[in-house]
């Protein structure tokens, strides 16, 4: 929220800015409304005689915010806060509209736009009210996404969720939902592309298949069954895809 005087680009030693420097106990009656130009673009400037303040036009239309009304300084405190919240919104829809995001991400980004923590949380539950976070159905869509199409491993996802802020609970429940199976054909796929890509002898496709696939989050039970099933069909001269795709205790 920004406060300032009416005369800001004029240099003035008794210039009064911040709603905390606005007269108590006495009615302050807007004197002029004017639409915000280039970067204060849907924001408009609220004059107070010397003083003035910016809000968005969503918070102008519902306080009723036009020329002649009158407001003592703790109905506009309320108004700044409402901006604030208002504009914590804006910025947090505008941050989702290119990808979900996490409650974590979300706070991250409006830490950054200079937003009280308070005025965070009331963003963050409004969002949750409407559907438009939720870490749990985030979690379950990022580790099917990366461990069916980007070929990641369960440790690998873990990690990734636990850095955007899902909690341990959620992650796990994520997880369990992605069957034996489902990660044994994702590593089975990448191993074997990496290991068609090594050029020697199985021993030596073997030494740089298997920290191949552990890097990208495999456990070593995976990554010692797959590189054993390519093993195998390497000695035997030919893949079995139909054998090579069935869980092998």
């Amino acid at each position: 929220m920004h406060l300032h005087n009416e005369d800001e680009n004029i240099p003035n030693e008794n210039e009064q800015q911040g709603i905390s420097h606005f007269p108590d106990n006495e009615e302050l009656m807007i004197t002029r409304v004017e639409q915000g130009q280039g970067r204060k673009r849907g924001r408009y400037i609220i004059h107070f005689g010397p003083y003035s303040l910016s809000v968005l036009e969503d918070v102008m239309i519902k306080y009723n915010m036009l020329k002649g009304t009158l407001f003592d300084k703790k109905e506009l405190e309320d108004i700044v806060l409402a901006d604030e919240k208002q504009q914590g919104y804006v910025y947090a829809l505008y941050y989702l509209g290119r990808k979900p995001r996490t409650r974590q991400e979300i706070a991250q980004r409006l830490v950054q736009k200079e937003l009280g923590q308070a005025v965070i949380d009331e963003v963050l539950m409004r969002l949750e009210r409407e559907r438009l976070v939720d870490d749990d159905l985030y979690a379950r869509q990022w580790a099917r996404q990366r461990i069916t199409s980007q070929r990641k491993g369960k440790m690998w996802v873990r990690q990734e969720l636990r850095q955007k802020g899902i909690s341990k609970a959620s992650i796990g429940e994520a997880l369990e939902e992605i069957t034996d199976n489902e990660e044994w054909e994702s590593a089975l796929v990448i191993g074997r592309k990496k290991w068609e890509q090594v050029r020697g002898d199985v021993m030596e496709k073997k030494r740089k298949t298997y920290p191949f696939l552990m890097r990208r989050g495999y456990s070593g039970d995976m990554t010692r069954r797959v590189v054993n099933h390519l093993t195998a069909a390497e000695q035997n001269g030919a893949y079995d895809d139909e054998e090579l795709s069935q869980w092998d205790e």
